[in-house]
């Protein structure tokens, strides 16, 4: 299996967060993962809330990486020149932050992280839907459209005649 890996040098200042989601959606888009799908609205928001840690909270130079192709999920990583582990935090209801790893921990299957370089890197994974076919994957023969239409697009219930 081919895995196709993109990344984004982001610099220490909160702006960049806008742009790491920009950047994202035309990755995303030219995997073949629409900007109106679900699954792309999870992963923008998973990227925006591990880059805003990042430079936030390290003030450090950070990379984002997205990874297409490994298995069924596609992750995305953001490493940073911190040696210091992300502390999970809980907000309170009035509290304005705190809930960016929270957010991460109810929308991603997995995330973690572990040391890189003189850094670390914060990782998460949110499953694709079954039966789309990953980039570069071959289409099986009769499938095409059929696959990922049926991965997205709600089958409507029978409603009983009276």
């Amino acid at each position: 299996m081919q895995v196709l890996q993109v990344q984004l040098e982001v610099g220490p200042d909160p702006a960049e967060v806008g742009r790491a989601r920009r950047w994202a959606r035309s990755r995303l888009a030219g995997s073949g993962i629409g900007d109106d799908e679900p699954l792309a609205e999870t992963l923008v928001l998973l990227i925006s809330e591990l880059v805003t840690n990042a430079v936030v909270h390290t003030g450090c130079p950070a990379v984002l990486r997205m990874l297409f192709g490994a298995g069924d999920a596609v992750r995305v990583e953001v490493a940073d020149t911190s040696a210091r582990p992300p502390q999970p935090r809980h907000a309170q209801g009035g509290d304005t932050n705190g809930r960016g790893l929270e957010l991460v921990d109810g929308l991603a299957d997995r995330w973690g992280w572990q040391p890189e370089g003189s850094g670390k890197s914060i990782w998460c994974e949110v499953d694709r839907c079954a039966g789309a076919p990953m980039p570069g994957e071959p289409v099986p023969a009769g499938a095409a459209g059929a696959a990922g239409a049926a991965a997205h697009t709600p089958v409507p219930t029978p409603v009983p005649t009276a």
